[in-house]
């Protein structure tokens, strides 16, 4: 499957290893990730050197393409947040996982899209099994 992987750059990145771990699980189990990318612990400074015309045309393009939008959202992100709405606008299934504990947007555990799933996770073993039951159930 074609996987958009969403999360905090600008607003934070203290959650980069779940990150990581989220997506070497999708790419280990055959997936394509195009913002694999957004996991690495230098990607503050590989994209501080892009236009943001040129992030926005990108990802709204690979959200357009995406099989399934997968959001950690622990860390607040107008990105993500932006992201997630569109790729339900689009009708594509979205999961929105954070670790217990964190302050999510009620917008996000608010909203009762058929196609959002929103999940909890206690440390990154649990955010990587969720992301494969979210795929699974697909």
């Amino acid at each position: 499957m074609n996987i958009y992987f969403s999360c905090s750059i600008t607003g934070g990145r203290k959650d980069q290893p779940v990150y990581a771990a989220i997506v070497q699980a999708l790419l280990e189990d055959g997936h394509h990730v195009p913002t694999a990318i957004l996991a690495s612990p230098r990607i503050l400074d590989m994209e501080i050197v892009v236009d943001p015309r040129e992030v926005y045309r990108r990802d709204v393009n690979w959200v357009q393409a995406c099989d399934a939008l997968i959001a950690e959202v622990s860390t607040p992100s107008h990105g993500v947040g932006y992201e997630i709405a569109l790729a339900l606008m689009l009708e594509k299934p979205v999961l929105a996982c954070y670790r217990a504990g964190a302050a999510v947007s009620k917008m996000i555990l608010g909203n009762d899209h058929p196609r959002l799933k929103i999940g909890m996770y206690r440390d990154v073993t649990e955010a990587v099994i969720l992301t494969r039951d979210f795929l699974r159930g697909l």
